[in-house]
């Protein structure tokens, strides 16, 4: 891998991998559709001299063609909101396939766990039934079989597949993101899901080295990866870790299927959460064996340090915007 691009590079994932490869010195292609956010990114990672931005819409895949041109592999982080993933994740993806496929280049697509459906294994490997029995379940499983489909004659793509996440470049598509925001900023929060019912997280710093791991090979193309998490964590025990970094004692509300639709009234992508709380209350935990067999070690930093690493680049951000 010698030049990459990332679509949606100030998103969550997408900013995350985004500073792993620029870290590993590989020229990269932030590419997203407001140019202050991009830039905004590069001068977070201290205007490297490998990272260039890019604007454009990645539904149209002659934006990407022209962005990504010398590239030899596209990191497909651009997602879409929950009330619009029906409509327009498919499309979204069709049109990075498409740009993919015009270059010749790989594809490294990051997805979620909802294609499983719920939990059959103790630990979920990669050959999990893919069985969703919800809306999403089955948006997201209709995108993987569009990913592999044949048509794409000259494009190999991979999807790696995360729990819920966080860390400093996490946003409101991440359950436990928007929680840890509001925490670090001394405000109330609300926790989707029981806090008591421990869940697998994974730390995104880590997530960005092992996908960039796999990008980095040439054996792993054309299948499904587990990025796994540091095991599991009560939401209780996340919330004493981040009050205890930032200092703040506001309160922290969890959020059931009654609180979702309360606040959805105000917030409508909040009821769209409703139907994955299955995963709050029996979780997929998954499986690090493919990982390790074939890549290596799983980096795994500890909750304790992820938090309080997240909360303190939270509250530095804070102060920067507060200036």
């Amino acid at each position: 891998m010698e030049k990459a691009i990332v679509v949606g590079a100030t998103g969550g994932t997408g900013a995350a991998i985004t500073e792993e490869l620029v870290m590993r010195g590989i020229h990269t292609v932030a590419f997203g559709r407001s140019i202050q956010k991009l830039e905004q990114l590069k001068a977070s990672l201290g205007n490297p001299q490998n990272l260039t931005v890019a604007t454009g819409d990645a539904f149209r895949p002659n934006d990407i063609v022209t962005a990504a041109q010398g590239a030899d592999v596209l990191f497909h982080c651009a997602n879409v909101p929950y009330h619009e993933m029906a409509t327009k994740l498919i499309p979204l993806g069709e049109s990075v396939m498409e740009a993919a496929d015009q270059l010749g280049v790989k594809v490294v697509a990051v997805d979620g766990i909802y294609p499983y459906g719920k939990r059959q294994m103790d630990l979920v490997t990669e050959e999990h039934p893919k069985q969703p029995h919800t809306k999403k379940g089955k948006v997201r499983f209709a995108f993987e079989q569009m990913l592999f489909d044949s048509r794409w004659s000259r494009a190999k793509a991979m999807i790696v597949r995360l729990p819920d996440y966080y860390g400093p470049t996490a946003n409101e598509a991440s359950y436990l993101g928007s929680t840890l925001e509001a925490i670090a900023a001394g405000k109330m929060a609300f926790f989707i899901g029981t806090m008591r019912v421990p869940r697998e997280y994974v730390y995104l710093p880590d997530a960005a080295f092992m996908i960039a791991e796999l990008a980095s090979k040439t054996d792993t193309w054309g299948e499904n990866w587990n990025i796994p998490g540091a095991g599991q964590i009560a939401g209780r025990e996340i919330v004493r870790i981040a009050q205890k970094a930032s200092g703040s004692v506001k309160p922290v509300i969890p959020l059931g299927r009654a609180g979702l639709s309360l606040v959805g009234l105000a917030v409508p992508v909040m009821k769209e959460v409703v139907e994955m709380l299955y995963l709050t209350e029996e979780p997929l935990i998954l499986s690090r064996d493919k990982y390790e067999k074939r890549i290596g070690q799983v980096r795994a930093t500890s909750f304790e340090e992820g938090i309080t690493n997240t909360i303190r680049a939270l509250q530095g951000a804070n102060r920067r915007k507060s200036k």
